[in-house]
């Protein structure tokens, strides 16, 4: 098997050379490049029909491929096809010696350097070609790769590429006898005519007894070739996550051991088929091979990719330990090598092992080698457009596309959420893993919707479809958890609450929950207390909530875990405390913009200035200054529940304000609250 040149491409050089002889009217210029082209661009780029591989698993074309493409376009010359023209250059290929002038020809087609032209002699000048090929263009580039490969090969490998190019010639004979009556069945070696040797003499019989009129049944592909295959097969199979098919394994088996030396390729497909069959001991096998291989040809330039290969490998079959150590000297020797692409994919893919196997992260996770998730996310993206990593770009991008939903949803942008998820591809997500992942946030926006909406009914239903949708990520699982909780704390059944929660907790201790969720467990925990009417039982898992949360820096949580100390504050008549608490965080509650956390904070306060204000005297300005506090934070209030449509949220409000007016002796207004309350109620059963 030759490293490149092959009959097919030969054939190739010579419609080429036809081209540049100015014989193609303007009619079959476009014909013939295409053509051209369609053979010399890469696999991937390529149309998905007969040009890529055959039917019966040619990698190559036959000549038949070039009388069908010519044979139908009329030549510069009267009376001549473009098939009659290809053809006679074909046949005057007819010795290896004329084999050698044609390949020494060949820089005759391409335009001259600055050097070259300024030594060039007017001779050469007046004998150039009508078209000269540029030295960069698909063609020209395809011309000096072809030259300098033949000048590489070795006698006998020049001898074998022509042979097999004088049997795929071969089957054109007949066609050719037309044009010219004397030829014969040594027609392709002039030395044999002149000679008067037939094919039964023994010399001829010495030099081609290999050759017959047919065809050689074995394939003339190049190394070159099947290397660019499998990379294309690779490519697919990555992309599309399955295997081989059985006669794709079957071809491919051929074609290597066709060639003398075994492209390490070959090797890396049969770990990814063994990888995907769930054969660990094969897979761990080829992967060494081809990285051995590797490494003895490119010294340690690939050593990285073989350990990320290993880590990835191991992650799948569970040895998430021995991943993890793997991946960490990926981490190390690619920035030893200065490999920005492996260091840069290396951080991503522990990134996100990290969101789905927080356990196995060990001490890695707590020294905080990641960072938080917005500074990791805006690291990665940078790096990803630094380095043109389109595909860590896109992982990146859609980790940002989670994190953007949820503060679509926590700021009540529920109509630009559905939006922007609906806006994913269809094609993308006939992937059942992506799939399922949509499913999952679809459904998780419209339970949320529901539950503030106080759709308690559709808003089971929705819950029951989400949580049958398996092979969720553990983040996920946990934002679906704690969405059940909150259905059962509107639905008052504050003992299946508590019980999901504690449920919850074991299990996420186990793990080595991250610091946030473990912080949300607690706030959630001290809400159900509250709501339950047992408030100061909370005071102390509050606490605990905003110490973890303000030695982790988790500002979002400690802001969430401080309301709930100001609520136990307030439920045991701590009213100034409390105030003075809920003041100091209200900037940054709003700078973090959850309209959930926003609306029940300043709910905390309105509270806590009532509180304050039954403590004064009726009627004094300090308790009026009060009252009018309680009313501007109520308000405020309302509008953040009206921003989530939290319809619970907002008729607390309503009746507190309606409260606060009937104490100050405004009849009227207490009635408008009153009716608005009504008002938000029926709203809600008419949607429903």
């Amino acid at each position: 098997m030759s490293r490149y040149l092959t009959p097919s491409k030969v054939g190739l050089l010579v419609l080429i050379s036809l081209y540049t002889d100015s014989v193609v009217p303007s009619t079959a210029t476009i014909p013939v490049l295409s053509f051209l082209i369609s053979y010399l661009l890469p696999i991937e780029s390529r149309s998905t029909g007969d040009e890529v591989v055959s039917p019966h698993g040619d990698l190559t074309f036959t000549v038949d491929r070039f009388r069908k493409a010519t044979i139908i376009l009329a030549s510069g010359i009267p009376g001549r096809t473009i098939w009659d023209l290809l053809l006679k250059k074909l046949w005057e290929i007819n010795s290896f010696d004329a084999f050698h002038c044609f390949f020494d020809t060949l820089p005759s087609l391409l335009e001259k350097t600055i050097e070259e032209s300024q030594n060039v002699d007017e001779d050469r000048v007046a004998n150039s070609k009508p078209i000269l090929l540029s030295r960069v263009s698909p063609l020209g580039v395809f011309v000096r790769k072809a030259r300098l490969e033949f000048t590489r090969l070795q006698f006998h490998d020049a001898i074998s590429l022509w042979k097999n190019f004088v049997s795929y010639r071969a089957s054109t004979l007949h066609l050719w006898k037309r044009r010219n009556p004397t030829a014969g069945r040594s027609s392709f070696d002039s030395n044999l005519q002149e000679d008067r040797l037939t094919m039964d003499s023994r010399l001829a019989g010495l030099v081609y007894g290999d050759i017959t009129d047919d065809v050689r049944k074995e394939p003339s592909i190049s190394t070159d070739e099947v290397e660019k295959l499998l990379e294309y097969q690779i490519e697919q199979m990555q992309k599309m996550g399955n295997r081989l098919p059985p006669f794709m394994k079957y071809q491919f088996q051929k074609m290597v051991k066709a060639s003398v030396t075994i492209p390490s390729l070959s090797h890396y497909l049969q770990f990814l088929d063994s990888w995907k069959a769930g054969d660990y001991t094969s897979s761990f096998d080829n992967l060494h091979r081809y990285f051995d291989y590797t490494m003895h040809n490119r010294d340690r330039t690939f050593y990285q990719y073989a350990l990320l290969n290993l880590a990835i490998l191991q992650a799948d079959f569970g040895c998430y330990s021995e991943a993890i150590i793997a991946m960490q000297e990926t981490i190390s020797t690619a920035r030893e090598n200065n490999d920005m692409g492996c260091l840069n994919y290396s951080l991503s893919w522990l990134y996100h092992f990290s969101k789905a196997h927080p356990k196995e992260m060990g001490q890695g996770q707590d020294k905080g080698i990641l960072g938080t998730d917005k500074d990791a996310l805006a690291f990665l993206k940078a790096k990803a457009k630094e380095t043109n990593m389109w595909s860590l770009l896109s992982t990146c991008l859609l980790s940002e596309a989670k994190l953007a939903l949820s503060d679509l949803a926590r700021r009540g942008r529920y109509d630009e959420a559905f939006i922007r998820i609906n806006e994913v591809d269809q094609e993308s997500l006939r992937t059942l893993k992506y799939y399922q992942y949509w499913t999952a946030y679809v459904g998780m926006l419209k339970l949320q919707r529901h539950l503030h909406k106080d759709n308690l009914v559709a808003a089971e239903h929705v819950l029951t479809q989400i949580q049958a949708i398996p092979f969720l990520g553990k983040d996920m699982l946990f934002i679906i958890t704690t969405l059940e909780i909150d259905f059962h704390l509107r639905r008052q059944d504050y003992s299946e609450a508590l019980s999901v929660l504690e449920k919850l907790a074991l299990k996420l201790n186990e793990e080595e929950a991250d610091i946030a969720q473990r912080v949300k467990i607690l706030t959630l925990k001290a809400s159900i207390f509250d709501r339950a009417g047992i408030t100061p039982k909370g005071f102390s898992v509050a606490l605990r909530a905003a110490n973890l949360a303000h030695r982790a820096l988790l500002l979002p949580g400690l802001w969430e875990a401080v309301g709930a100390v100001g609520r136990v504050l307030v439920s045991i008549k701590e009213y100034d405390a409390a105030a003075k608490l809920l003041e100091s965080i209200m900037p940054q509650v709003l700078e973090c913009e959850d309209c959930d956390i926003a609306g029940r904070t300043f709910c905390f306060l309105a509270d806590a200035y009532m509180g304050m204000a039954g403590l004064a005297q009726t009627g004094t300005l300090q308790r009026k200054e009060r009252l009018t506090k309680a009313l501007e934070v109520i308000d405020r209030s309302f509008d953040e529940f009206s921003k989530i449509e939290d319809i619970n949220g907002q008729c607390e409000m309503m009746a507190k304000k309606a409260t606060i007016m009937h104490l100050n002796g405004d009849l009227i207004l207490a009635n408008d609250c009153a009716a608005k309350y009504l008002d938000i109620k029926r709203a809600a059963k008419e949607v429903v």
